[in-house]
């Protein structure tokens, strides 16, 4: 009986050996997780909440995460970039938190990401808009959804086409662009208050734009910050681009702290007349250029300041048409350690495909204007000569600083290299002196007269050169 045992008890540690083989062999034949070393693809690139909170409000917007590989990836953090203080969550596949960890996804597979917001505006003074981003790190690359939300009441524009009247009871911001397309017309009307966010463009696309401020009333173009430290922050934005415009005009307006105030490429040839006419507007503390007029585009100016812009006031570039009268163009701009404020010229050299392209001024006309800064030469010509082109200059009763001066036929009754005693240059104040040069030394019978200077004070008999009459 004893035997017996003993061998039942053999038998026993024999079938459990036999299972422990059973279950490691089957273990082994499994295969392992093998791991695509891709990166995810997201249903959008910016998750944009464009409801306008003016109590309390709470909205949910989603997006999917893809994996385009036939393996499995494995995300290995999710975190939401502002942490437990930003005013978005976020709930990926039913997992909630400011940072989430090995997340599998199969191939060709995806998840849904749930994100939600709270803004409490009451009270508060907050950013026109609000962000976040939420970073994803798969196989060591690190991929971004931006998140954005509205933060005060407003229009907000989102990459949207534009036509007809902004109405003018509450700030527009642009966020990315807002367009007038092709054959349309939008006008923007007095005491419109327009915010654009960072690289944010008005974008007018063979149409016409027409800004409709008045002396007091004006309409005004910033970046969307509102905290005071930008408020003399240049490059927020980038300004408004014309392409193959129908004729537009800007009045009274006041374009401040982007790259290009004013960017003009080309126009539409079938309309003679100006691209754009632009009259008692202020263009101030722009990053690169206050006007910029690129490749056959034509403006027409009066009474406009446009001072203190990083690289040029005014640049002319492989041709195209300008007419000003009785403006400022100031330079002392933050970039403009070796750039005049004017610079005028009629061809582009494409290094890149080692191409130049030249183009004819037609009109190159300033009169009763002012052309200064802190350099030796604030005005710069540099042109080709062919037979194809025209070049056309006059400039008369202007106000320059250039050393060495110029002599060409083109240029008359030219007061060089004057202190026009600004009253602060610093506060942008370029109202001047009774001791100035510029005190009556214009001459209004060159064009049609302008009874009244961009603050609205009349012009004299005999009136003085530049935007304001002292």
């Amino acid at each position: 009986m004893k035997q017996n045992q003993i061998t039942v008890k053999k038998a026993g540690i024999l079938f459990l050996f036999s299972l422990a083989l059973i279950v490691a062999s089957l273990s082994s034949c499994k295969k392992p997780l093998l791991l695509s070393k891709g990166n995810l693809e997201f249903s959008v690139d910016t998750v944009v909440f464009d409801t306008v909170f003016t109590t309390i409000g709470s909205t949910t917007q989603q997006f999917k995460i893809y994996n385009p590989e036939n393996k499995a990836v494995e995300i290995e953090e999710i975190e939401l970039m502002g942490g437990e203080s930003s005013p978005f969550r976020m709930n990926i596949d039913g997992e909630i938190g400011t940072s989430l960890t090995n997340i599998t996804i199969e191939g060709e597979d995806s998840l849904f990401a749930f994100i939600e917001v709270t803004l409490n505006v009451n009270g508060q003074t907050l950013p026109l808009i609000i962000e976040d981003s939420i970073r994803f790190r798969t196989n060591g690359v690190d991929q971004y959804v931006k998140l954005a939300v509205w933060g005060q009441d407003a229009y907000f524009h989102y990459k949207d086409v534009n036509e007809g009247i902004w109405p003018n009871d509450k700030p527009h911001v642009i966020y990315g662009y807002a367009a007038v397309d092709s054959a349309k017309s939008l006008i923007i009307q007095e005491d419109t208050e327009i915010y654009l966010h960072k690289n944010a463009i008005l974008y007018v696309y063979k149409g016409s734009l027409d800004i409709q401020g008045s002396l007091g009333h004006e309409v005004t173009l910033q970046g969307d910050r509102l905290e005071s430290m930008y408020d003399d922050v240049p490059g927020q934005y980038y300004g408004i681009y014309f392409q193959e415009a129908r004729p537009s005009t800007i009045n009274y307006a006041i374009i401040k702290n982007g790259t290009s105030g004013i960017h003009l490429f080309s126009r539409d040839n079938t309309f003679p007349g100006y691209t754009l006419t632009v009259t008692n507007t202020i263009i101030n503390n722009n990053a690169r250029y206050g006007i910029f007029i690129y490749s056959g585009a034509k403006v027409k100016g009066e009474n406009c300041v446009i001072s203190k812009n990083g690289t040029h006031a005014l640049l002319v570039l492989e041709g195209g048409d300008y007419n000003f009268n009785f403006c400022d163009f100031i330079g002392f701009g933050e970039g403009q350690s070796s750039t005049p404020a004017v610079g005028i010229s009629n061809f582009y050299n494409d290094y890149a495909n080692g191409t130049q392209n030249i183009g004819s001024i037609n009109e190159g006309t300033i009169y009763n204007s002012v052309i200064y800064g802190g350099q030796d030469a604030e005005l710069v010509f540099n042109t080709i000569n062919d037979i194809a082109i025209t070049l056309n200059f006059d400039m008369r009763n202007c106000m320059i600083k250039r050393t060495p001066t110029l002599t060409d036929s083109f240029l008359n009754s030219i007061f060089w290299n004057y202190n026009p005693l600004f009253t602060s240059v610093t506060d942008n104040d370029f109202t001047f002196s009774a001791g100035s040069i510029l005190n009556n030394n214009s001459n209004p019978s060159l064009q049609t007269y302008l009874p009244l200077d961009i603050a609205g004070n009349p012009r004299g008999p005999i009136p003085d050169i530049g935007a304001y009459e002292n």
